[in-house]
């Protein structure tokens, strides 16, 4: 009997789904300090971000057939040594993009009408400084009519852009990989509307983008620097629900104070599990701890994607 191990969890669906194939699936995390020979009793592993799956462990496992990473990004796991090595490589993309388009969302509404921060200051001077809060507050600006950038127009920009179009947006995305974007929009569970429009080039787009969202993986260094941020229009809004590093943290704080970034959503960070100070204490910063693919719907969706390739990659 082929061996599963699923080192970072997965929905119990999916372990049910791995285990009527005919697999033995072991659940128990083993330490990444332990893993160069604890690995080695098994056919496949299944991870998240947590867990590393570098050259030198791969190199030590022979018997590994498969490395299946739950979610989109593979930057904790070396590609295209694995490949050499002719072990499969698996993620889910398709399983939590509507997810990560919706937590995009969550951010800009909350940062247009500043409910992230009214949320921390009703509790204390709600009843001592009603007035002056709604003056504070009363500020905030409607989506309807913005222009949103996407960067990155795989699944999940794709998703975020068909939001955008349903809030009444308009929509310019940059990808280098992609000349036309055409997208279906669904109203009332069937497809019924098809949106296409072209990519454009990255210095069009910051110009002209009243909001901002990331969609790329990590490529060694960021694709938002104070380059970038120089080319921005005035009062832009910025969200990252991408992947730490995309944005560089010290140029976007710079943004926020010279107002060239009116406001800032981020759900990933350069030094996760320990993100900068000065981003968790900003007062014009929503903040999520990197939860973007982490709903009831999206795990269950992802374990259940990472059955059907797990068990294809082994049959």
């Amino acid at each position: 009997m082929k061996r599963i191990l699923i080192n970072d969890g997965i929905h119990p669906d999916g372990q049910k789904a791995l285990e009527d194939a005919g697999f033995e699936v072991v659940t128990e995390k083993i330490p990444q300090e332990d893993l160069m020979t604890g690995l080695k009793a098994f056919d496949a592993i299944a991870v998240r971000s947590a867990t590393k799956v570098r050259t030198d462990l791969i190199d030590q496992c022979p018997n590994l057939k498969v490395i299946a990473r739950g979610g989109v990004g593979l930057d904790n796991i070396d590609v295209d040594h694995a490949k050499s090595k002719g072990i499969a490589v698996i993620n889910t993309p398709a399983a939590s993009s509507q997810a990560v388009a919706e937590l995009v969302f969550a951010h800009l509404f909350s940062l247009a009408r500043f409910v992230y921060d009214s949320n921390r200051k009703m509790p204390a001077e709600g009843n001592t400084n009603f007035k002056g809060l709604k003056k504070n507050y009363s500020k905030g600006v409607q989506l309807r009519g913005k222009t949103m950038g996407i960067i990155g127009m795989g699944r999940i920009g794709q998703e975020t852009a068909r939001i955008a179009l349903g809030v009444g947006m308009k929509v310019i995305a940059v990808d280098p990989f992609v000349e036309q974007v055409s997208l279906n929009i669904e109203i009332n569970g069937a497809a019924d509307t098809e949106v296409s429009f072209p990519t454009t080039s990255m210095e069009e787009m910051l110009s002209s983008a009243d909001v901002i969202s990331l969609h790329i993986p990590f490529l060694g260094k960021p694709a938002i620097g104070a380059d970038e941020f120089s080319k921005m229009k005035k009062g832009v809004i910025l969200v990252n629900a991408s992947r730490g590093g995309t944005v560089d943290e010290v140029a976007l704080l710079a943004a926020l104070e010279n107002g060239t970034v009116s406001a800032a959503g981020l759900d990933v960070f350069e030094n996760e599990p320990n993100p900068r100070v000065e981003l968790l204490t900003h007062p014009k910063i929503s903040l999520t701890p990197h939860i973007g693919a982490s709903t009831m719907q999206a795990q269950r969706n992802i374990g259940l994607e990472l059955a059907e390739k797990i068990t294809a990659a082994l049959s």
